[in-house]
């Protein structure tokens, strides 16, 4: 099975933000974690990441024209991106959203996911280890 993990604004830059928050780790780790479990579960994980809402859009536009399967960390977006939410709403192969942080433990502002109304299920609050299961959940979900 091949899988999209898409993740948004400011996580290109995880080794310069708060590693009391997102852990110490550099998002070329992110991604070598992400295509090394994918591959141990016998899946091709592309991953990808964008800090401009309408590429995510695209990615997301393209991921449901060919059923891809996504995993997103739509970061900042998760609380106000409604485009976003639209576009994930389009996809009807699993979708999983994923934060490295447990947003509900952080500022207020964090708590509303628009996002979480139309995904198969929300992981947060375990790190790198929040993508691990996602994609160990992925491909036990069925199409929507």
């Amino acid at each position: 099975m091949n899988i999209w993990v898409i993740n948004g604004p400011n996580l290109g830059r995880l080794d310069l933000r708060d590693s009391a928050t997102y852990g110490d780790i550099a998002y070329a780790d992110l991604v070598a974690f992400c295509e090394k479990t994918g591959k141990e579960l016998g899946h091709t994980v592309s991953v990808f990441q964008s800090d401009d809402e309408t590429e995510i859009i695209h990615l997301l536009h393209k991921a449901a024209d060919e059923k891809v399967p996504v995993i997103i960390n739509p970061a900042a977006f998760t609380h106000y991106s409604y485009a976003i939410r639209d576009a994930v709403a389009m996809l009807k192969a699993p979708v999983i959203e994923v934060h490295l942080s447990n947003p509900l433990s952080r500022e207020e502002f964090r708590h509303t996911s628009v996002v979480s109304g139309v995904v198969n299920g929300t992981i947060g609050g375990f790190g790198l280890n929040s993508y691990e299961l996602a994609l160990r959940a992925i491909s036990t979900i069925k199409a929507r």
